[in-house]
C-alpha cells in the first residue's frame, strides 16, 4: 500500500487539521497599496495614458483592497495619472461601498436611468484631460467598454493588461509569504485527503472533504477550484462530468485550491491507491523527472518558454508524443499566480518574459494516457534574488509521495 494513504477518517482528519491550524500572515496593508498605485501611475505617464478603469476585478483589489463583485451595473474605480483613486459607483451602493474602502478617494456616483459610463468620461474630463488615451482592464465586460467608446469619443483606448501585468508579474516579500502560506496549508489537506482514502468512497465525498478540509484552516471563502479524480479519469487534465469510486490499484489525482487574504493556493498530487504496478511506477517516475528539470531550468534571466521545453525534453525522451501530442503533455508545463489561479507569465512556447525575482508560476508537466490514467505533480516556484525556490516541498515518490517515513 502507498504510504501515507488510507488509514483514517474524515473527521479525525478534520480534528486534526483544525487543532494544527496556523495563523496567516498579514493582509496587505494601505502602504504597499499606496505604493502600487504609484508604481501603476509612474507607467501610465511613461506611456502617456491619462487615466485607466479597473473593473470588479482582482485588480482593483490588487490596487485598492477593495472587492468588487461584477454585474450588469458598473462598479469599478478611475486611476488619474495623477492624484488619488475615484471610486464609481451605483448611488444606492455608495453607503456600502464607503465602509469598504482601504484607500481614502473621491466616490462618484450614477442613478439607474443614467450612463455611467457617462459618468466615467466625464470625470476623467473635469480632471483636465479632455483629451488622450484611456486604458481599460482587461477583465472589463464588452458592454462596458462599448459604453465607455461610445460617451468618450474624444479618447482613444488601449488594453490596461500591460500596465497591470508590470505591476502584478513581481510579488513582494508580503505576497509571497501569503501565497506560502496558503500553498502550504493546502498541502496538508492533501495529506488528510490521502489519509481518509478507502475502496467505494466517491469522488465527490472526497471533494467535500477537501472544502470543509480548507474550511477548517482558515481559508477565505468557497474553493477556488476542487478537481478529485480516480482511475483511468485522471488523464482528463480538468476532470471528467461523472463521479468515480475508489478501488484498489486506482491512480487517484487530486488538484486543489482556495484563498487566503485573496491569494490562491494550487497544488497537485498523484498517487495509487494499492500497490503501484510497473507501467504506474514508470509513469511517475517520468512526471517526477519532468518537474525537476523544470526547476533546473528555472535560472533568472532565463525566458519562459525554456521551462516548458525542459519538461517536454524530459517526457519525449521517455517515448511520449512530441509537442502537444497524446500520450504526453498536451497543454501548457504552467502558469503564473497572485490573486489569480492563471495570470502571467506562463511557462509555455512563445512567452518570452525573462524570469525576474518575485516571480511566481506552477511546475506541471502533465503526463495524460487516454485510456489507462494521468499523473500530475504540481508545486509553485518562486523567483528570489538568489534564484528559484519552491513553495512547497515536492512529491517524494510513487511509494511514498508525501515523505511520510
Amino acid at each position: 500500500m502507498t504510504i501515507g494513504v488510507g488509514g483514517s477518517t474524515m473527521e479525525a482528519e478534520l480534528a486534526r487539521l483544525a487543532a494544527a491550524r496556523i495563523p496567516a500572515p498579514p493582509p496587505i496593508g494601505p502602504d504597499e497599496l499606496r505604493a502600487r498605485i504609484a508604481q501603476l501611475q509612474a507607467g501610465m505617464r511613461a506611456a502617456n495614458i491619462q487615466a485607466l478603469h479597473l473593473d470588479a476585478s482582482t485588480s482593483t483589489f490588487y490596487f485598492t483592497g477593495l472587492r468588487l463583485r461584477g454585474s450588469e451595473r458598473l462598479h469599478g474605480v478611475l486611476i488619474p495619472a495623477e492624484g488619488p483613486p475615484i471610486y464609481i459607483s451605483p448611488a444606492f451602493e455608495e453607503a456600502k461601498l464607503r465602509t469598504m474602502l482601504v484607500l481614502d478617494g473621491e466616490v462618484r456616483c450614477w442613478h439607474e436611468h443614467q450612463s455611467p459610463t457617462a459618468l466615467i468620461t466625464d470625470t476623467i474630463a473635469g480632471l483636465g484631460y479632455r483629451s488622450g488615451t484611456i486604458a481599460i482592464d482587461p477583465a472589463t465586460p464588452f458592454f462596458t467598454f462599448d459604453g465607455l467608446r461610445r460617451s468618450g469619443n474624444a479618447y482613444s483606448f488601449e488594453n490596461a493588461g500591460p500596465l497591470i501585468a508590470a505591476c502584478r508579474m513581481r510579488k513582494s516579500a508580503n505576497e509571497i509569504a501569503l501565497i506560502k502560506h496558503a500553498m502550504e496549508q493546502t498541502l496538508e489537506v492533501h495529506k488528510a485527503t490521502a489519509r481518509i482514502l478507502h475502496a467505494g468512497i466517491t469522488t465527490t465525498e472526497t471533494a467535500d472533504f477537501v472544502a470543509r478540509a480548507h474550511a477548517a484552516l482558515g481559508f477565505d471563502g468557497a474553493m477556488s477550484f476542487s478537481i478529485v479524480l480516480f482511475g483511468e479519469p485522471t488523464a482528463y487534465p480538468h476532470g471528467v462530468p461523472y463521479p468515480q469510486t475508489l478501488k484498489d490499484g486506482d491512480m487517484v489525482l487530486v488538484d486543489i485550491g482556495a484563498t487566503m487574504h485573496g491569494y490562491q493556493s494550487d497544488v497537485t498530487r498523484s498517487y495509487v491507491f494499492g500497490e503501484p504496478t510497473a507501467r504506474q511506477r514508470e509513469v511517475w517516475n517520468v512526471e517526477k523527472a519532468a518537474t525537476l528539470a523544470v526547476f533546473e531550468a528555472a535560472q533568472l534571466g532565463a525566458p519562459c518558454e525554456s521551462l516548458d521545453a525542459a519538461a517536454r525534453r524530459v517526457i519525449e525522451g521517455a517515448g511520449f508524443a512530441p509537442d502537444y501530442g497524446l500520450p504526453g503533455l498536451p497543454h501548457r508545463t504552467g502558469h503564473g499566480l497572485g490573486l489569480d489561479v492563471h495570470e502571467e507569465p506562463y511557462i509555455v512556447q512563445g512567452d518570452m518574459t525573462p524570469l525576474a525575482p518575485g516571480m511566481c508560476f506552477s511546475n506541471e508537466p502533465t503526463i495524460c494516457i487516454y485510456g489507462e490514467f494521468g499523473v500530475r505533480l504540481e508545486d509553485h516556484i518562486y523567483m528570489a534574488e538568489d534564484g528559484a525556490h519552491w513553495f512547497t516541498t515536492p512529491a517524494l515518490s510513487v511509494d511514498d509521495p508525501f515523505g511520510t517515513t
